[in-house]
This record gives structure tokens, C-alpha cells and sequence, in this order.
């Protein structure tokens, strides 16, 4: 992530959460001064699974429930994968939780020509979804 966006302030990296009897590490909380809430970041390297789709949730229920303040807004969540798979977000808690979200991410900078093939791709997806 080169450039998270206006009010975003580094809290932690591989952030560590225990529990009763597990460990956990976030891999990246931001706070957004702007819309007054936590963002957490789970970065994959593979495709979207439902395993991480609800690693990812119970982090954000885990955050609102251990670290959020009485002012803050509800935690959000983005699952950053390599590749997306729509059939496994529509069924998923992606669909009905509106502090989820998950995108593709390429590991290094496209071309300009790559750039171009994908917007049209997303601009189709989105068309034949409305």
C-alpha cells in the first residue's frame, strides 16, 4: 500500500491479540482521524477464502470489542488478496456486513497498458452485475 488516503495514521504492524488460549497478529491497523475509526488490513497472498473472510471478521469484532473507544465508529476491515472470487464473497459475510470489504492487489506497479485492460475488465464486471 503506497498510499492509504487522507486521515490515515500507522498504528501497528503484525499487531499482536491474545486470547484464552491463542495468539493473533493483525497485519496492519490504521486509524482514520477523518472518519474517527480503526481500519484493520489483512494482506493474502493467494485467493480469497471464506477462512479468511472470517479470520478478518472476528479481528474487526475483536478490535470494536478490546481497543475501540466509547467516540470511535465501528472498526473496518479490507482483505487485500491476489485474487478475488465473487461466488465465495457473495455467500460469505461480505455480503451483510457493511464494515467488510475485500479487493485485488497486484504485488508490484502495472503498466500503463495493464492498468487500461484492467479498469475496462472492472467497468464490465460492474455492468453485467447491475
Amino acid at each position: 500500500m503506497l498510499e492509504p488516503g487522507k486521515g490515515f495514521a500507522f498504528v501497528a504492524r503484525q499487531q499482536h491479540i491474545r486470547t484464552e488460549n491463542s495468539d493473533f497478529f493483525i497485519d496492519l491497523v490504521f486509524y482514520n482521524y477523518l472518519i474517527k475509526c480503526f481500519v484493520i488490513v489483512e494482506l493474502k497472498t493467494d485467493k480469497l477464502t471464506h477462512q479468511d473472510i472470517g479470520q478478518l471478521d472476528m479481528y474487526v469484532r475483536m478490535y470494536d470489542d478490546l481497543k475501540k473507544q466509547q467516540n470511535d465508529n465501528p472498526t473496518i476491515g479490507l482483505l487485500l488478496c491476489t485474487e478475488t472470487d465473487s461466488i465465495v464473497a457473495k455467500y460469505s459475510v461480505l455480503k451483510d456486513n457493511a464494515q467488510l470489504f475485500a479487493s485485488k492487489y497486484i504485488p508490484y506497479l502495472p503498466t500503463e497498458d495493464e492498468l487500461v485492460r484492467e479498469i475496462e475488465q472492472q467497468k464490465l464486471l460492474f455492468e453485467l452485475q447491475r
